[in-house]
């Protein structure tokens, strides 16, 4: 069985494909992934020897579309990725997608006639009668008269249609595939696979909807911890650790807002660089920076983890039973934000530019023994085993699609 992954977005979306792609090679599969060419998916997929064809430019240089005219020429842009993905997939069995991946990657899978899946990491993106759809630019509102969700979900389909429809027919036209009527149909399908864990991104069944909810998927991760951040770990009480992963765009203070916040409990600080290259305000020894960092094995050694809510951080500190503040920045971040409060394992904040007094104010909140109570109890639930249900669901479905089609 030959499969072909294909991403394109933040370590979010890359990292949980790399841990199907082992689970895929565990029951016999040839994998190959699409990922964007950042050398940060270079080191992560070399290091579990995973065949990697680089597609697009850098993640890193990518800024979020902020108007109807960007956001067409970032759907032209994903969908002339097509050349890379259908070249990937010629000979290939199956093809999954997920991130921004969609356009590419589902044009590709039609042009070549091989099964198609697309994966999700949050459910806040999938149309239900049960939540409201997501913005899709900065400032965007529904008319305020619209309460209906379902009402507010074709608004939705209508916003998708208007803002990428021309770009991505005028691609499929170019390689001789139909128009698209909807557009958020196509990204999405009418089976979309959700990867997020049951108890932290919960599905409630819709008949609007075939979702196969498979749990987050978790590579697991054995690296050592630096010797240097063992001896900052051992030289005191937990500090509280701060960073936000993969945004670039964070408030400018928002590295010496944090660290005076959490000093103002008394902790100490570990600050993730990360793409904001966070650094210290100070050379007070109670301030540790770490850039590249195996998540898994330090959050269970921190008092709290202070961070943006991507999918794959708000999992990995749930299942250290690390209380959280969530800052969220962007995208699905507020879901996550909300799901951490609603849960009583941390705090969300309100805002995506903390100060000083908002964020010590939520970090009372975390700290507190009940919140840890609550997040180690929370933890003892957090499944494992995602990748490895979606790797034998994907090898199912594809033999029997070709069990249907033999004579």
């Amino acid at each position: 069985m030959r499969v072909l992954l294909s991403t394109y977005g933040s370590r979010g979306d890359v990292e949980p494909l790399v841990a199907l792609a082992v689970r895929l090679r565990e029951l016999g599969a040839q994998v190959r992934v699409c990922a964007p060419p950042d050398e940060v998916f270079a080191r992560l997929l070399d290091r579990v020897g995973v065949e990697v064809v680089p597609v697009g430019r850098p993640m890193g240089t990518m800024a979020a579309p902020g108007t109807e005219s960007a956001a067409s020429r970032r759907a032209a842009e994903l969908a002339a990725q097509y050349g890379t993905v259908v070249a990937a997939a010629e000979g290939f069995d199956v093809l999954l997608a997920t991130g921004l991946a969609h356009f590419a990657s589902r044009s590709a899978a039609e042009k070549l006639g091989i099964p198609y899946v697309y994966a999700t990491f949050c459910p806040f993106l999938l149309r239900s009668p049960h939540q409201a759809p997501p913005a899709l630019l900065p400032g965007q509102s529904f008319p305020p008269e619209v309460t209906d969700n379902l009402a507010l979900w074709d608004l939705n389909a209508q916003t998708f249609n208007a803002l990428h429809g021309g770009a991505l027919n005028a691609h499929r036209a170019s390689v001789g595939l139909p128009p698209v009527d909807d557009v958020h149909g196509f990204i999405f399908t009418d089976r979309p696979w959700l990867a997020s864990d049951p108890a932290l991104g919960p599905w409630r069944e819709t008949p609007e909807l075939d979702v196969v909810h498979t749990g987050a998927w978790i590579l697991p991760d054995e690296r050592p911890l630096a010797d240097d951040l063992l001896a900052f770990l051992d030289a005191g009480t937990p500090p509280v650790f701060v960073g936000y992963g993969s945004m670039r765009g964070v408030s400018g203070d928002i590295a010496g807002v944090s660290i005076e916040a959490v000093r103002a409990h008394g902790r100490r600080v570990l600050v993730g660089s990360g793409w904001a290259e966070l650094a210290a305000i100070d050379d007070q020894d109670d301030c540790f920076v770490v850039g590249e960092v195996n998540q898994q094995a330090l959050f269970g050694r921190v008092a709290a983890v202070v961070h943006h809510g991507g999918a794959g951080t708000t999992t990995t500190a749930a299942r250290a039973g690390a209380p959280q503040v969530v800052v969220p920045q962007a995208a699905d971040q507020p879901y996550w934000a909300g799901r951490v409060a609603a849960l009583g394992i941390g705090a969300a904040h309100d805002g995506s530019a903390p100060t000083t007094e908002s964020l010590t104010a939520a970090l009372a909140t975390a700290l507190s023994g009940e919140v840890r109570a609550r997040a180690r109890t929370v933890a003892d639930g957090i499944r494992t085993d995602g990748a490895a249900v979606a790797a034998k669901l994907l090898l199912d479905a594809v033999d029997r699609t070709a069990a249907a089609s033999r004579p």
